[in-house]
């Protein structure tokens, strides 16, 4: 497969993956899609690279919420933002920090501001969604509307988690912390814009490649006749089409669920 085709593959799968319900966070782009200038709560997930956090400052600045929450504890992108994190802000010290205290950590040197919550217990996309919902519902937050901020490569997971488990009729917004494209300089694959803290390519692609079979609704799966842990998500042929070809030319790359890290409650 040449390059090209590879980077076109890539694409695909982030756009599905990277689900943004507006091009830009503005509360003139909410009041066009949604109806309102603010949702009730705005969540950033700490699986997101280190550029989450300032998605979520420049939300916080614009007053695109009412509440402003990050979630994360322990799981498998945890050593990569430590370190990652330690990298640009070495007066941070982020050993046996959980993502959520990292990412309010930056907020406060960079920005000087403060989310209202941390929940900084969860280890997997699932009990991310879980945890939030009794973090709310413990300190009495109501809400109508959510804005859920994750990795590109696990927003559209996270958007099915929300819908098996939150309160119906809650109005689900998707904002992917980041939009990444491939392509090709000097013969080969590279990112067309730099992101900060971006992943390395192999990892970008593992993860990319793994969210697919999670995704599906099948007994391997993560949907309601697998494993349970998300709503009913459809797999377009063109995604899968992409899923095969792209795994085929990047065999062992498919991510697959580190035991460490599933839900222990």
């Amino acid at each position: 497969m040449t390059n090209e085709l590879t980077a076109r593959h890539i694409n695909t799968l982030a756009r599905f993956c990277g689900r943004r319900d507006v091009p830009e966070l503005t509360s003139a782009n909410l009041q066009s899609r949604f109806g309102f200038q603010r949702a009730d709560v705005m969540v950033l997930f700490g699986g997101s690279i280190l550029f989450g956090g300032d998605v979520l400052a420049q939300a916080m600045r614009g007053g695109i919420a009412k509440k402003y929450v990050i979630v994360g504890g322990e799981g498998h992108t945890t050593e990569t933002l430590r370190l990652k994190m330690r990298q640009s802000y070495p007066q941070l010290q982020t050993e046996r920090l959980a993502e959520a205290q990292i990412f309010a950590a930056y907020l406060k040197l960079k920005y000087d501001l403060v989310p209202d919550y941390l929940e900084c217990e969860s280890t997997n996309c699932g009990n991310n969604i879980t945890y939030l919902l009794r973090l709310l519902e413990q300190n009495q937050v109501n809400y109508h509307s959510i804005l859920l901020s994750q990795d590109a490569t696990m927003q559209l997971r996270m958007d099915a988690g929300m819908r098996k488990y939150c309160p119906p009729r809650t109005v689900i917004i998707n904002y992917a912390a980041y939009a990444a494209a491939m392509t090709i300089k000097e013969g080969r694959l590279a990112y067309a814009k730099d992101i900060w803290g971006m992943w390395d390519i192999e990892r970008y692609i593992s993860l990319l490649l793994g969210e697919i079979p999670r995704l599906r609704d099948d007994a391997e799966g993560y949907g309601p006749k697998g494993k349970q842990y998300i709503a009913h998500m459809d797999i377009p042929q063109s995604i899968q089409r992409a899923f095969d070809a792209l795994k085929s030319n990047k065999e062992g790359l498919v991510r697959t669920a580190n035991p460490l890290y599933v839900t222990k409650n």
